[in-house]
């Protein structure tokens, strides 16, 4: 989606999660001139074709990675425990790691997540 903004010379790029004093900001950055993108977006749009997982998967795992356990992650996502094994096991086999912080671990260093 950003690729296609920035192609139709979108100036600006946030998400709805923006703080409320924000677009004020953004909104005169681009009246300056300058383009303004979340750098949040932005990483993930220079990352997502190389990025093996999947949006649940890097869910998860980014729970994971604060240490939180199956019944926290599933809380907090929506999801059934079960669900979230699923995703962590199918996480941890396309990164090659043996424990969900391993994967966690590796999707963090590779700037996933």
């Amino acid at each position: 989606m950003l690729r296609r903004a920035l192609a139709a010379d979108v100036r600006g790029f946030a998400p709805r999660t923006t703080p409320a004093a924000r677009p004020a900001e953004i909104i005169r950055d681009i009246a300056a001139g300058r383009r303004c993108v979340d750098p949040d977006i932005a990483a993930h749009a220079l990352t997502e074709n190389d990025c093996p997982l999947t949006d649940r998967e890097l869910e998860v795992l980014r729970a994971a990675r604060t240490g939180a356990s199956i019944a926290e992650i599933a809380g907090g996502g929506h999801l059934a425990p079960g669900t979230v094994r699923n995703h962590l096991s199918a996480a941890m086999s396309k990164l090659g790691a043996s424990t969900r912080h391993a994967a966690a671990h590796r999707a963090w260093e590779q700037g996933w997540i």
